[in-house]
């Protein structure tokens, strides 16, 4: 075990993503992992676990596709290449969405739309913690709903899931309260780590030139979806913050702007309320 943690080490992996792939292929708990560390592995899983740590670290596989999930939230999210990996950050938008959904509705059932919804795990999470919220999700891409399908299976949650881009879905349903989403913002030439540019779908990872592409089409588009109250919720890059700002101002009237540091202390979060009743505090 500690010759693999090192050989990750000396590769510039991190040694954690080895216990998980030992926990996995153990198959093992947390406890179990600390309590059986002096027996004998089965033959047949240590060699599994031996592939999958070369996959890891040889072929920069996520250690998420090779585990087959990932737990955003407390929950298990399953992940493949054909939807982005959740992020800890996002969980950070989860908890101010569920926040800001209690401050600022006095009113219930909601409806609430999770706009590029991937593996599922922004929509169906704010379902799992709120149960009366009414969830559609959308995605461009079929095999990514797919995903998000099988997650709502698995977390016992109802949804709908409906294909496009964007917003483009929702012209046909009846108004949402609350619209939910973490669009690609990478710039199209930004640089990224082998480990997310050759496993993860750029389709969910790039948005334009400027980062801000699927941004304008959500604002330019959205106020045709909601309801008169409403609040849009959003991940962004944290060097993009004072350019959503401003893009809001100009497609979006008389609403109420607050954007949010994550935990590294980086504008990540932009939240847009509207409704004039109500105040709104950072």
């Amino acid at each position: 075990m500690e010759v693999n943690e090192q050989y990750a080490i000396d590769n510039g992996k991190e040694p954690s993503a080895i216990k998980q792939l030992l926990m996995h292929h153990g198959p093992l708990t947390p406890t179990e992992y600390y309590l059986k560390m002096d027996e004998v592995m089965d033959e047949l899983a240590y060699h599994a676990f031996l592939k999958d740590v070369d996959a890891y670290i040889t072929k920069d596989v996520p250690i998420q596709h090779l585990i087959g999930h990932e737990v955003f939230y407390g929950y298990a999210f399953k992940v493949s290449p054909d939807v982005l990996i959740p992020r800890f950050e996002t969980e950070e938008l989860v908890t101010h969405t569920l926040d800001y959904i209690d401050t600022f509705f006095q009113k219930e059932p909601l409806r609430l739309a999770d706009v590029g919804t991937g593996s599922g795990c922004i929509g169906l999470t704010l379902k799992k913690e709120h149960s009366t919220l009414d969830v559609t999700c959308t995605d461009i891409s079929k095999k990514a709903l797919l995903i998000a399908q099988e997650n709502a299976a698995s977390l016992g949650v109802q949804a709908t899931f409906a294909q496009g881009s964007m917003c483009e879905p929702l012209g046909e349903m009846d108004k949402f309260d609350i619209i939910v989403s973490n669009p690609p913002y990478l710039k199209d030439k930004e640089p990224v780590a082998p480990i997310v540019k050759d496993h993860e779908p750029h389709e969910a990872l790039y948005g334009g030139s400027d980062g801000l592409k699927y941004y304008r089409e959500l604002f330019e588009s959205v106020e045709a979806m909601v309801n008169p109250t409403y609040m849009i919720a959003l991940e962004h890059g944290y060097d993009t913050a004072k350019a959503i700002r401003k893009l809001i101002q100009k497609t979006l009237k008389d609403v109420t702007i607050i954007q949010k540091k994550d935990m590294q202390g980086r504008d990540r979060m932009t939240f847009v309320f509207k409704n004039n009743k109500v105040r709104i505090s950072g």
